[in-house]
């Protein structure tokens, strides 16, 4: 039975990797919609990733180029795509000024000024319409903020608001005159931040990895289950006596011990989010994401074979410093930094919360039911070697000693169907518990 599961396993895990489609290994550029609002127009700029700028229009764009023989083209292309209007459906007035290219978080960006003139020189509420970009790239974003012309006419970077994010589904958003927002801004940095780590296979898998040996016990540099005082030994599960638990876990410590991993995750990347998203602290992208994929490494190895007692905490709560690096590098990279960063790092924080419990709720009552079966230990070796495969090809191509992922495609499926994994583990839990005739519940505290 162990074995069949981990043929399974591993076979599911190479027919994906041949079937799904390439993606690409990181977040694409993303635009930005400044906006500036004063009495009687609407100022700010529009900036534009050359690089996804070039796939909308089908044209090889260059930073040179934007500003020769592509300027005429690629500005009127830009204004055909933005418009406004009142509440009361009548079109305003929108220009855009000389382009610029301007390098924005690494990345070219052809940046516009932008001019919205209402008809009777009176701004109150309207809607901006935008598909600069996104009317072709169904992946791509552009983030929305707006200041407010307080204070004697001087306009406070710390009134900005994050408005909202535009995309393929959303064309158009509302803009208020007078006041903003901060709970839209609140909202909208949430969602981000359940977006991120939900599409963001590394975060996830890291997650994952710390979550497999929760309801196990370390026993002398092994895992041992808490059914009937076993201890897993290469996949195989070797009786140290019929005693009830015997040193194991019970549902309820492997839930605290969730708890636990989850808080010391929490409370590690919120620290360096803070820090380096109001730049106390600066790190380059690269080796943070390589170091990323190195966590998610080290707790494979973990889930493998216990490198120290409780050391899913240790590992949740130091690497979890090094996610927070990420986190806060794509707050920059969405321009969210424009915004309230208070609100911004309360909202993103919460997204990524509330997306690692529900991954918890997703997949934890299925490993604590799977760990009481003897199917558990070849189970949670083929994950763990699986994630370690990930992490290594991972660390080989941001350190940039590979040229691209062999495995992005099986990592995009799994990212993408996470009801499906979550069913499929739940469907193999409750298999093995009929076939061995494990008990939902096990005795003990």
């Amino acid at each position: 039975m162990r074995r069949l599961v981990s043929a399974l396993l591993f076979s599911a895990f190479l027919l994906v990797g041949g079937l799904a489609s390439p993606a690409a290994a990181h977040p694409m550029s993303t635009s930005a919609v400044l906006l500036d609002i004063r009495d009687d127009r609407v100022e700010g700029e529009v900036q534009l990733p050359v690089d996804r700028l070039a796939i909308a229009v089908d044209r090889d764009l260059t930073p040179a180029g934007v500003l020769g023989e592509d300027r005429s083209f690629l500005k009127s292309y830009t204004a055909r795509h933005i418009s406004a209007v009142g509440e009361d459906g009548t079109p305003w007035t929108v220009g855009l000024g000389t382009g610029s290219v301007r390098t924005i978080d690494g990345t070219a960006h052809l940046v516009y000024p932008l001019t919205i003139r209402p008809p009777d020189g009176r701004v109150t509420d309207f809607r901006l319409r935008y598909d600069v970009i996104v009317e072709e790239l169904l992946t791509h974003k552009v983030i929305a903020t707006v200041r407010y012309d307080f204070d004697r006419g001087i306009l406070k970077t710390d009134d900005a608001e994050t408005l909202g994010v535009l995309d393929w589904d959303t064309k158009s958003l509302r803009v208020p005159a007078d006041e903003g927002s901060w709970l839209k801004g609140f909202v909208t940095t949430a969602g981000l931040g359940i977006e991120h780590v939900g599409e963001g296979a590394d975060h996830l898998l890291f997650l994952l990895m710390l979550l497999i040996p929760a309801p196990l016990v370390a026993t002398a540099g092994r895992w041992r289950t808490g059914t009937t005082g076993t201890t897993e030994v290469a996949g195989a599960t070797e009786v140290a006596g019929a005693t009830g638990v015997a040193g194991g876990t019970s549902p309820r410590r492997s839930l605290v011990r969730v708890v636990h991993v989850v808080s010391a995750f929490a409370l590690g990347h919120s620290l360096t989010l803070a820090l380096a998203a109001s730049g106390v602290i600066h790190v380059p992208s690269r080796p943070v994401e390589t170091l990323i994929a190195f966590s998610i490494a080290v707790s494979a190895v973990h889930a493998i074979r216990p490198l120290v007692a409780r050391g899913e905490v240790l590992i949740a709560a130091g690497f979890g410093l090094v996610h927070g690096l990420a986190f806060a590098s794509l707050i920059g990279d969405l321009g969210l930094d424009r915004g309230s960063l208070v609100t911004t790092l309360l909202g993103f924080n919460l997204g990524i919360e509330l997306t690692q419990l529900l991954v918890v709720a997703l997949i934890m009552p299925s490993l604590i039911v799977l760990s009481r079966t003897t199917v558990y230990p070849a189970f949670r070796l083929a994950v763990a070697v699986i994630g370690l495969v990930f992490s290594v090809s991972w660390m080989l191509e941001r350190a940039a000693l590979t040229a691209g992922d062999p495995f992005e495609g099986a990592q995009t499926w799994l990212v993408g169907h996470p009801l499906l994994v979550a069913g499929a583990v739940a469907t193999l839990a409750a298999a093995a518990r009929l076939r061995c005739g494990v008990p939902w519940t096990v005795a003990g505290k």
